[in-house]
Parts: C-alpha cells; structure tokens; sequence
C-alpha cells in the first residue's frame, strides 16, 4: 500500500521518546449533500479512497453507492497523487510511483459502475476518475479532492517548495493534471481536458515538513516557511483558475496535519496557513502502533500523560487555528500485537511482535476486525472516559473504533464546535458502511 506501515512503525518507534506529559504526539501517519448536525449546522465528512483498493480489497468507486456511505459524504480525498524528483504532479504507469491503469484507463463493467452502464474501449476517461464523476452526477454536492502525498509519497515535497519558481511550477502542474483534467495520453484514454470537472479541489498531505518522515523523504529547517508560501501559491492559483472559468464557489483547498506539538511547530505557521485553507484534516490515529514492545490505544479521545484526540485539538487551537476548520481523523482500522503477555486486559502489556493480519502484520481493516468480536474468541474492552476500545483473546490485542466509540467522538465534535470528521480509509467499512452511518448519525445528533 502506498502508506508504507513498515515505515510509519519505525518512525513510531523513534519518535515515542520525544513525549513530554500530557503532550500529545503522532508517531506514524502520517459527505452528497452537507448533512445538519444536531445544532443546525452542517458538518464535513471527508473519507479517503484509496486508489490501490480496487484490487486486492476489490473496493470499487460504485461500493460507496451501494453501502450507502456516498449520499452521507460531504467529501472524498482521492489518495494519492504523486509528486516527481522535478517537482511536479504526475501520473503513468509507473511500478510503486504512479498508477494510471487504476486512476483512468481501467474498464469497468456495468456491474461494477456507478451508472450501471459499461465502458466502451473508446471513450477518453474510464477507471476511478470516470466513476468518481458518475458518482458527483448522482450525488450533487458530493465534493472530490485529490490527495497529493500520503506517507510514501512525500519524498520531494521538499524540493518542490523550495522557492518561488519552483512552487509555481509544482501548484501549476497539478492544477494542470487534475483540475483542468489534461491527462497523459493512454491508448485512448486521456488527454486535454479528459478529467476536467472530477476533482473539486486539492488536500496536500505533505509528511511531513521540517520533520521526518518516510526514510527517503527530504525535510528541511525552512520547511515551515515554504510549506506557508506553497499553500498561498495553491490558493491564489487555484482561485484564479476559478475566476477564468467564471466559477461561482472556489476550488477547495485542505491539508492532512499531524499530532505531535513538535512536528505541528516544526512545519506549520499555523495562523497563517489557516487563512488559506478551508480545513485541515486531524491526525487523530496511530497515536501508539504494533511496531512498539507494548500494546496501547491508537486513538484515545481523551488519555491523560498520552496521545489523544482532545490533545491534538487543544494543540492546534492553542497555534491560532479555529474551531470550525479542525475536522477530526479516525481510524477505520486497527492497530494489534500478538505475543501479548502480563495477563489482565492486555493493554500496555509486553508483546513479541504485530499481530497477523490480512494486507500487512499490524494492520486490519474494521470490517475484519468486526468478525473477530461476533465470534466470541475476542472479549471486547472499553475505557468509556478515554474513549476507545480493543480486543483481546488472551495472546493477540487489536486496538480500533467501533461504532460505539465513534458516537463519542462524534458528540466531542458538536460539543467543541468542530469542522466534522475525516476517516482513513473507506474500504475498510463494513459493506453496509456500518461506521460510515455512525459518524453520520452522531454528526446529525441521534
């Protein structure tokens, strides 16, 4: 997958020594129509699709029709878009670095598209891009971003944003590539204008500026400063477009933010590039992972001397940056370890490792992890004032949200007047998108 795990466990490892009390930190990582929340106000729910997921999880674009999760979107982040060593947006059918058969050149059948109707082997859009825009036409409102970055994908983010020439080039590329849709030519799919209208804005999710990262990614000291002008250079482009085009609302432009007080201070003038994006999405999970010797919440509402979400907020609130333009992440995965030893619940005990799993060691997707707990074999914990849960078996411990805990965060978020919620990833729901209709319902006040 393209957020290498591997790397993030290393880099939660590494940065667990960093804590100070009460400081929270991230160790790792990194909807139709607006629905009204419980005090009349209408709330985001931003959910990524992953652009990798149409194969093995075999989670297509029309899936979110089916289980219901699209009409309760106010927002889907397309993950990723690439970032060359030129610095520029780019696609192709490149092995690990882009893949363009996914994105807009793979067929779909009836069956598994969103109008019901089959691609023809001419027509110039088909793959994720051409089912993103059935989706729009039937859901109206529904807004798409494309995510620039993620784990893996920032290596040269850095080099992009290094000066003004360079950022101009690199905003000017991927406005190129996804807003006005000029796509590479491939067979014959692509070419000018061929995604024009798909994508609504652009969410960068650089990790992270003048902090590491990912093992190859660069990070400099006046990051932070060029990260701030690589937001003003992507919105004052972005607007402009906009003006050409005589488009009556603005193309939207958002960031994916990390925990840590030490990487927020390291790579983001928070007032200042709060004045030009719409939002910014919370890193709200992988507060502990199955990389650590012990097992531990991952994305605790509230956890005293520990990471946590209530943490993160107060953090980024603290930096200048409003209420309602935090949208708070959470997990539609887990986090686990097996060898667990010590007895009692099993949280914060000794393990020998992360625990088995279907895509990678550590790492399940709820839907999974659901299975697990309607057998019998897991007992199910809760710590009801920190809001989370995990199971638990006796030798292997996965921490998760379930629908339960997601009802708390949600509350939290009408309570703190918050932006609403963002979720990693949508493939990993249930079919009937059991936690996609929690959040909504919780968003909504019932």
């Amino acid at each position: 997958m393209r957020r290498s795990m591997l790397g993030r466990l290393a880099v939660a490892a590494c940065s667990l020594s960093l804590l100070t009390a009460f400081a929270p930190a991230a160790v790792g990582a990194d909807g139709g129509s607006s629905a009204a929340g419980g005090s009349g106000r209408s709330y985001k729910k931003v959910g990524y699709f992953t652009q990798w997921g149409v194969y093995g999880r075999d989670f297509q674009v029309q899936d979110l029709d089916a289980n219901g999760s699209a009409g309760k979107l106010t927002h889907i982040n397309y993950a990723f878009g690439n970032v060359s060593a030129e610095g520029k947006c780019f696609t192709g059918n490149i092995p690990g670095e882009a893949d363009a058969w996914a994105d807009y050149a793979r067929p779909l059948d009836a069956a598994n598209s969103v109008d019901g109707v089959a691609d023809t082997w001419d027509q110039p859009l088909a793959g994720n891009f051409n089912q993103l825009r059935e989706l729009k036409a039937k859901h109206p409102g529904l807004k798409v971003l494309i995510s620039l970055g993620g784990w893996s994908w920032s290596t040269h983010f850095s080099d992009a944003a290094l000066t003004p020439a360079s950022r101009k080039a690199f905003v000017e590329s991927c406005i190129d590539l996804y807003i006005k849709g000029n796509l590479p030519q491939d067979g014959t799919r692509g070419g000018a204008g061929a995604a024009a209208g798909v994508f609504d804005g652009i969410d960068l999710d650089w990790e992270w500026p003048g902090s590491a990262g990912d093992t190859d990614t660069k990070y400099r000291p006046e990051d932070k400063r060029n990260f701030t002008e690589l937001v003003k250079e992507f919105r004052t482009q972005l607007d402009a477009y906009a003006r050409s085009q005589k488009k009556r609302s603005t193309y939207e432009l958002t960031a994916f933010v990390p925990t840590a007080p030490a990487k927020i201070d390291a790579g983001f003038d928070v007032r200042r590039i709060m004045r030009d994006l719409d939002f910014v999405n919370l890193q709200g999970y992988d507060f502990h992972v199955s990389g650590e010797p012990k097992t531990a919440q991952q994305s605790a509402l509230y956890a005293r001397g520990d990471f946590s979400v209530h943490g993160t907020v107060e953090a980024w609130q603290r930096r200048g940056a409003p209420a309602h333009k935090l949208v708070m992440g959470m997990p539609f995965y887990g986090q686990g370890w097996t060898g667990v030893s010590g007895g009692g619940d099993g949280l914060g005990q000794p393990a020998t490792g992360p625990a088995p799993a279907t895509w990678a060691a550590g790492y399940e997707d709820y839907k999974a992890l659901k299975k697990l707990a309607d057998s019998g074999a897991y007992q199910v914990h809760r710590d009801r004032r920190g809001g989370h849960a995990w199971l638990f078996d006796g030798t292997t411990l996965w921490t998760y949200d379930d629908p339960q805990v997601l009802r708390a965060k949600t509350g939290y978020i009408r309570e703190q007047g918050l932006g609403g919620a963002m979720f990693w990833s949508l493939d990993a729901d249930t079919a009937d998108g059991e936690l996609m209709t929690a959040v909504d319902r919780g968003l909504r006040g019932r």
